[in-house]
């Protein structure tokens, strides 16, 4: 028995795609050029890298079906990637990247079989772990958009803007405050 297979890697996904597109939607599209510093992403380079990284992941997988990384041509697809990423792009666009490329990975995750996400897949030499099944590398891109959601998260405070997961915790703490106070 499985506890946490297709199902649940779509909708874990789509949670966490929708706060992205929760923070992407508050950030002024005034702001959507700002850099922390030299050298980084701007606010819209992040978003559009966010969206398009799952692409990765469905060549491998889907289009490829790869049981060895061995021979994949990582860089020529992160430069097609790039590519992506420097394209001009208005604030709704970008919204709409991140809907639709965030659905479709996660209708594909969602159609995954178990024995699917039970495949292994080769690692080239030198890489540690050598071996990972389908499941831990599908898994990755959502972990990849939370690691960089952090990194939205303290740009909006960088822009005075209180990022909507912590008002809303914020929310909860107050009105379990005056539940506490009202109760005694």
């Amino acid at each position: 028995m499985t506890y946490y297979g297709a199902k649940e890697l779509a909708r874990s996904f789509r949670t966490v795609r929708d706060n992205t597109i929760k923070i992407a939607d508050e950030i002024p599209e005034e702001k959507y050029a700002f850099r922390v510093a030299e050298g980084c992403r701007s606010i819209t380079e992040t978003l559009v890298h966010i969206a398009v990284m799952s692409r990765v992941q469905e060549q491998i997988h889907a289009v490829e079906h790869r049981s060895t990384l061995v021979g994949f041509d990582f860089f020529g697809v992160m430069g097609g990637l790039q590519a992506e990423v420097n394209t001009p792009r208005t604030k709704s666009q970008v919204l709409e990247l991140l809907r639709s490329e965030g659905e479709k990975y996660a209708n594909f995750l969602e159609q995954a079989s178990e024995a699917f996400l039970g495949e292994q897949v080769e690692y080239p030499e030198g890489m540690e772990p050598r071996v990972k099944s389908r499941f831990e590398m599908l898994i990755a891109p959502k972990e990849h958009e939370m690691h960089h959601r952090g990194q939205l998260m303290v740009v909006e405070r960088m822009l005075g803007i209180t990022p909507h997961l912590t008002r809303h915790m914020q929310e909860r703490i107050a009105m379990m405050q005056s539940a506490a106070q009202a109760g005694q």
